[in-house]
């Protein structure tokens, strides 16, 4: 018997279920992550090796960017006069940049850099085809982190294991800083050319200004630097540079960082390069920067090439200038005097010095060390100690009034002469070998007579003018005996003409400054080198003797320079055999001293005294100020 469905033995086994296709996803999932791992494994590792084996420097000096600073010196207005330096740098925040010029740089040199991890991919393949064209490797395609890591922690030279460390650092670097501080970094430390380190300093090298006051032209110019400084410079190659600044304007325009009227009115705009030398009338400035610079130096106990301080002087330019002519010209001739007179075959030349205080403040406003710092470095206002002749008298003449004598007191001018301790006969003579019997004081100091100074030294005693000395400045050694009232102490030409200050401030005395102040860079300010004044002798005493010095330039051996109007007081001096000579004047605003002679101490001439010789320089500086007054 048959049956249409078959028995359960007759029929097809059942088909085995196949696997989920979820389990051969996970199966494949998992080893994806296993191969992802071994390739970061493999690139960590390959990394570690290359930070062991290449020597990778380590990026915390980044993270801490302390670079050397230019130390900058500022006169009485403001403006920078000097750098002190190893390398020409001023850090500056980017919030005292121009707004425009981060973005120069940026649209020159890395127009990705706020997208790209520290490495741009597409200027590197860029790169490297040109490179494989052109057979070398002069296409870098560095982006500005990279140029940070170049800069800091590796050497310029162009090799693959370089570019590699390199490209290592930027990242690293990227992945600790922010884009602004990356920029920042780089924006101060960049080699831009005429010895300038970073923005600051390479706006103070081409324009003489500010960052902050730089023009969109000059921002351009600046931006187009760092590709190759030397070619690029506007000093060295300004059609080069014009091309580079075309260039960098083009590039912000199409960044859409300016508009196309904006680039093009940058590049026709005229741009005024500052054309100075680095030296940049050291040979002028260079005696009084030099002062201020051991001053600072002796003050700070570190480096000023590396410190970064910002030292603003008591300096003034254009009375610095006027002082250095005055001095040249008064040099020369007396040069051509003492050639006419029988020594035409002069060793050297003779020098002079001539330091400017301004009377209301005590500020040192001129300072002329030599006729030129670059050839003679040796400073005759502050390190040269000559003797003071009868430029000296002025102190004993004082010192007497303060002890009751008057202007018109009398006192012998005969010849005199005194026994010494050791038996020997000192016997002073005047000038000239004249004598004038009973003369006034006010009389004998005009005339300069030295019989009477030395008489009223005698009176008034050495110890006594030994005080008021000190009193006013004087550090040097002063000799105990009668010779001191003819000026044989050995004093510096800063000391003896701030020893008058008195005479022109009613008796009181302030040491002379030549520092207002000091900025730290992390804007700290230190007080400068002004002191409080004194009263080191009485009002009627000084008023006193600012009219006897007033005589000495109305009546007596000042009168060469009482061509010029208003209150002019001072005193001449002149050394044994006419060795060194002297004026210390004054008028209602600068005690002005002045001195001139050789530096191996040899005789000027007979003919040559402080009334002569000194006197000229010191009517010829003030003369020249006239429409250039101290404020």
């Amino acid at each position: 018997m048959s049956s249409e469905n078959p028995s359960p033995a007759e029929q097809p086994p059942a088909p085995v279920p196949k696997k989920p296709r979820k389990i051969r996803s996970e199966r494949h999932i998992i080893g994806l992550l296993f191969g992802i791992c071994l390739i970061l494994t493999f690139f960590l590792g390959s990394l570690l090796f290359a930070l062991v084996t290449l020597h990778v420097p380590n990026i915390s000096t980044v993270a801490h960017y302390q670079p050397p600073q230019a130390t900058l010196i500022y006169d009485r207005h403001g403006q920078i006069v000097d750098r002190i330096f190893t390398e020409n740098r001023t850090v500056i925040p980017l919030s005292a940049m121009p707004d425009l010029l981060p973005k120069a740089f940026i649209a020159a040199e890395d127009n990705r850099f706020f997208e790209h991890p520290g490495l741009d991919f597409f200027s590197v393949i860029r790169a490297a085809i040109v490179n494989l064209r052109r057979g070398e490797r002069g296409q870098g395609g560095s982006t500005i982190t990279q140029q940070v890591a170049r800069s800091l922690l590796l050497t310029p030279e162009k090799t693959y294991v370089r570019k590699f460390k390199e490209a290592i650092l930027a990242w690293r670097i990227d992945t600790l800083l922010s884009k602004e501080e990356i920029l920042y970094i780089y924006l101060n430390q960049i080699y831009l050319g005429s010895g300038a380190h970073g923005v600051e300093a390479a706006s103070q090298a081409y324009f003489k200004k500010r960052a902050s006051e730089l023009s969109l032209a000059e921002m351009a110019v600046l931006a187009g630097l760092p590709q190759a400084p030397s070619n690029y410079s506007p000093l060295a190659y300004p059609k080069r540079a014009v091309a580079r600044q075309m260039y960098v304007l083009n590039r912000m325009a199409a960044a859409g960082y300016i508009s196309a009227d904006q680039a093009r009115e940058a590049y026709l705009s005229k741009i005024t390069y500052r054309n100075a030398t680095t030296a940049d009338h050291l040979d002028e400035n260079g005696y009084y920067f030099e002062v201020v610079r051991k001053a600072v130096q002796g003050r700070m106990g570190i480096p000023l090439e590396t410190a970064g301080l910002r030292i603003y002087t008591t300096f003034d330019t254009e009375m610095q200038h006027r002082a250095v002519l005055a001095v040249r010209a008064g040099v020369q001739e007396a040069s051509e005097r003492i050639a006419k007179k029988g020594k035409a075959k002069i060793p050297q030349m003779p020098q002079a010095a001539l330091v400017s205080i301004e009377i209301s403040t005590s500020k040192v406003r001129a300072l002329v060390g030599g006729t030129d710092y670059l050839k003679y470095s040796f400073d005759r206002v502050t390190q040269a100690k000559r003797q003071a002749g009868s430029s000296f008298k002025p102190l004993v003449y004082a010192t007497a009034l303060g002890m009751g004598w008057e202007p018109e007191s009398y006192l012998s001018d005969a010849p005199f002469s005194i026994t010494g301790r050791n038996g020997a006969r000192w016997q002073p003579k005047n000038y000239g070998g004249k004598y004038h019997g009973e003369v006034t004081l006010a009389e004998a100091l005009a005339n300069s007579y030295n019989m009477v100074a030395v008489r009223l030294l005698q009176h008034v005693g050495a110890k006594n003018v030994h005080a008021l000395a000190r009193s006013v400045g004087i550090t040097s050694y002063l000799p105990p005996d009668l010779s001191l009232a003819l000026g044989s102490a050995d004093v510096t030409l800063l000391e003896l003409t701030s020893a008058y200050t008195p005479f022109t401030r009613q008796g009181r005395y302030c040491p002379p400054s030549f520092i207002e102040r000091i900025e730290l860079p992390d804007g700290t300010v230190l007080p400068g080198d002004g002191a409080e004044e004194r009263q080191v002798m009485e009002m009627p005493v000084a008023d006193k003797m600012r009219q006897m010095l007033e005589g000495v330039v109305r009546e007596g051996t000042g009168r060469r320079v009482a061509v010029l109007t208003g209150s002019i007081g001072g005193k001449t001096g002149t050394s044994n055999e006419n060795r060194d000579t002297w004026f210390i004047g004054f008028n209602e605003k600068l005690l002005t001293g002045v001195w001139v002679g050789f530096d191996d101490n040899q005789s000027l001439g007979g003919e040559e005294t402080g009334g002569r010789t000194a006197a000229p320089i010191w009517l010829a500086f003030i003369q020249a100020l006239q429409n250039f007054p101290a404020n």
